[in-house]
């Protein structure tokens, strides 16, 4: 199933993501150099990337309900689709609370609930991005009408590996 919101011929929420789970994991190296360095600089910026990402993210999740709500009920890519979606809610509130919690800060150092806060967040977008590339690589889903929205997971499918003469 192709998507319905396009730009320039490709899936909108495709090109959306990018700049948000760039600047998430960004933000984290940020905080984990600024950490060792004690560098308030880095910790600052970590905050205003994590502010961006937090608004573009949510802007991107405009156009991944609409390519939700498009694909059909009692599909497997239904099921990813939710687990994708909801993944990604849980990882915007996780770094929108690392976000208040380093706000309350006079330099934006972020304490130790606001960075364990940003990594858990951010693991979390490592799962949703792998399931987002399972919806789009694997599935089709918003790239190809002719999708199998029902193929198997990759991590389910099995590699025959041919062996010689015994």
């Amino acid at each position: 199933m192709e998507s319905s919101a396009k730009a320039a011929g490709h899936a909108v929420h495709q090109q959306l993501i990018v700049l948000p789970l760039g600047l998430f994991a960004t933000a984290v190296a940020f905080d984990v150099v600024g950490m060792v360095t004690h560098d308030e600089r880095l910790a600052f910026a970590s905050y205003l990337m994590i502010v961006v990402a937090v608004v573009t993210g949510l802007v991107a999740s405009v156009f991944g309900l609409i390519d939700y709500l498009a694909i059909p009920i009692g599909t497997r890519a239904k099921r990813v689709a939710v687990l994708h979606g909801a993944g990604n809610v849980v990882m915007l509130v996780l770094f929108m609370g690392s976000a208040f919690l380093r706000a309350g800060s006079h330099d934006n150092v972020p304490g130790t609930p606001a960075f364990l806060l940003a990594l858990v967040a951010l693991v979390i977008a490592a799962g949703t991005g792998w399931l987002g590339g399972e919806l789009v690589g694997r599935l089709g889903v918003g790239v190809d009408d002719d999708a199998d929205l029902d193929a198997p997971a990759r991590l389910t499918t099995r590699i025959s590996i041919p062996r010689g003469p015994r």
